[in-house]
């Protein structure tokens, strides 16, 4: 039996997000190899003439766009409702109830700008038990209280 071919590169599963009621998201684990090369794409180096040596520079909107793809592959259940608690957001014309639709630009900007989401989700991508035997609805971390629909 040889290791090579049992490895999988990347798993995907449905996670509850913890204390929002009825929002999932589906996750990808990213193994070593695939956040290694994704943290290379988004480093340059620059040679430093003072130093006299290469530096290199990560650029963290890039990693967090990159990120964002290659983790969150897509939601269900994300309301306006839930989306306050997530972000500052203004939500005068809008209905609480209604979905917030998943897109690559929505999961950006959810992961750049909410801090409970990304720590949220750095917890799950990196947390190999999330992807063994999947049992949905496991959470890293306790809910907090629930926002009744």
């Amino acid at each position: 039996m040889e290791l090579k071919k049992l490895m999988v590169d990347t798993k995907a599963v449905w996670m509850d997000f913890p204390g929002l009621s009825g929002f999932s998201v589906e996750v990808a684990n990213l193994s070593r190899k695939e956040l290694t090369a994704l943290r290379k794409r988004c480093t340059t180096q620059k040679f430093d003439r003072k130093t006299r040596q290469l530096v290199e520079n990560l650029d963290e909107d890039k990693f967090v766009s990159e990120f964002a793809d290659a983790s969150v592959k897509n939601w269900k259940g994300l309301t306006v409702e839930h989306l306050e608690t997530l972000l500052l957001v203004d939500t005068a014309n809008q209905e609480p109830g209604a979905e917030v639709d998943y897109s690559k630009d929505n999961a950006e900007v959810l992961v750049t700008n909410s801090a409970e989401f990304d720590t949220w989700l750095n917890e799950v991508v990196f947390d190999l038990e999330n992807f063994r035997n999947v049992s949905k609805g496991r959470s890293p971390k306790p809910a907090r209280k629930a926002i009744s629909e």
